[in-house]
């Protein structure tokens, strides 16, 4: 009798996957502790020149700050080796702390919209002077971890939720520069609020694409830009041993690592290392998907709550 195959897993992507992880530790490593130093100098400035938009931006980046030492955690417990209960290592720790930045980016834009309406409500005077200097400091600061951090954020979520969080602070810091230039030439003091308000909205647009990014991983869905009924379709033209494919499922471990397992029937006889491996082949050089568990059914489907034509329960 015909055993479902097994196959050898290479791993030489993961200590590639380690290394890569290391670097990226580093880069929210610095951008933690720049933030930090950052956010200490704007309270000081804000103290100092009454402002309470560099207070509030403190409040941001202390929000941050958190954010990205959560980042560096979860970079570094995403390079951890699989072990006896975590069969697939820590690598979804940084989709984790992903969605938890998200969260935390929907409480921020709370706390701003409430301080931006106070201070309609109730304008003070600022320091226009000294507030100039230090949300220009703190908006050069900010270009220097965005940019440190901006090489691989389209791809991971936990250094896009650390980018989209210094994003915050680079667009707060610019608003307090427009804001301080509109008070001391103009005595607009409603300008900070305004465009605090503006700020808002477009952190909300992020965190809102970075949640359902995360969940979307979370709940295992089908990775974005692929379809799963053209990954069937395709395997089944894999090899011509390769009768039907059935039982498909694609997801992500994280960004970036895609995973499947199926359900291959074979004509018989047929060779089903020689289907195995086109098969793995096909969705590696097609779909990028590295780390492929296949199940040989010989003949009838070995899943009884199933059929071969892949209808029933799951």
């Amino acid at each position: 009798m015909s055993m479902p195959a097994t196959h050898p897993h290479d791993h030489p992507h993961s200590h590639e996957h380690a290394r890569s992880g290391d670097g990226r530790s580093r880069k929210l490593l610095f951008a933690f502790v720049l933030t930090t130093v950052m956010m200490v100098v704007e309270v000081v400035g804000g103290m100092w020149s009454g402002s309470l938009a560099l207070l509030a931006d403190a409040g941001h980046m202390m929000v941050d700050a958190l954010a990205l030492l959560l980042a560096v955690v979860g970079a570094w417990m995403a390079t951890k080796p699989a072990d006896a209960r975590r069969s697939y290592g820590y690598g979804r720790m940084e989709v984790l702390v992903g969605f938890v930045n998200a969260l935390s980016q929907f409480v921020l834009v709370g706390w701003i919209v409430y301080e931006a309406i106070t201070r309609l409500l109730h304008p003070m005077q600022i320091l226009s002077g000294m507030m100039l200097v230090v949300a220009i400091v703190g908006l050069l600061v900010n270009l220097l971890v965005l940019r440190t951090l901006h090489g691989h954020a389209h791809d991971d979520v936990n250094l896009a939720g650390a980018s989209l969080h210094v994003l915050g602070d680079l667009l707060g810091s610019l608003a307090a520069v427009l804001a301080a230039l509109a008070i001391r030439w103009f005595g607009w003091l409603w300008a900070d609020p305004l465009l605090s308000l503006l700020v808002s909205l477009l952190i909300l647009s992020s965190a809102w694409r970075l949640l359902r990014l995360s969940a979307h991983i979370l709940l295992e869905g089908v990775p974005d830009g692929m379809d799963s009924a053209l990954v069937e379709a395709s395997l089944r033209g894999a090899d011509p041993s390769i009768r039907d494919i059935h039982h498909l499922h694609v997801w992500q471990l994280a960004s970036g690592s895609r995973m499947a397992t199926l359900h291959a029937e074979l004509h018989e006889p047929a060779n089903s290392a020689q289907a195995l491996q086109a098969i793995k082949q096909m969705l590696l050089d097609r779909f990028h998907i590295q780390h492929v568990t296949v199940q040989i059914d010989p003949g009838k489907c070995l899943d009884q709550m199933r059929d071969c034509s892949g209808q029933g329960h799951p």
